[in-house]
């Protein structure tokens, strides 16, 4: 029972070590792009806003990593829940979850998808009115 309890947290640490990754890359995304799109303002220079675009799309595409790789730990963490007590082994191989997982799919999540594409309709609307 000790050794199914300490398997589970060690998976647990690791979804929370993903879930503050990205929380923290939509912390950096706010802040980059607002900084950019300030100075797109000040300028009036439509280079600030294009690399504000490019940092917010590989933001977007590195949380959609970090969102595919916390499913798959989650969906380890199932998978040693339902196993029987003795059976233990301490594996964090995430591998066999890996198509129900895939990134392109986690980044067109609603969550990222409310977020990144709602940033993306601001920068959108912003370069057809500059």
């Amino acid at each position: 029972m000790d050794a199914k309890i300490k398997h589970l947290e060690f998976i647990q640490a690791t979804v929370n070590r993903m879930a503050s990754n990205s929380f923290l890359l939509k912390g950096w995304t706010v802040t980059l792009t607002g900084g950019l799109l300030a100075l797109t303002f000040k300028q009036i220079d439509r280079r600030y806003l294009s690399i504000s675009i490019a940092v917010l799309l590989l933001f977007w595409f590195l949380d959609g990593c970090y969102l595919s790789h916390e499913r798959r730990f989650i969906a380890l963490y199932d998978k040693v829940r339902a196993k029987a007590e003795g059976q233990a082994d301490f594996s964090m191989q995430t591998r066999p979850f890996g198509r129900s997982c895939r990134w392109a799919v986690c980044a067109v999540s609603r969550t990222l998808l409310l977020f990144y594409g709602g940033l993306l309709l601001v920068h959108l609307s912003i370069m057809f009115f500059l």
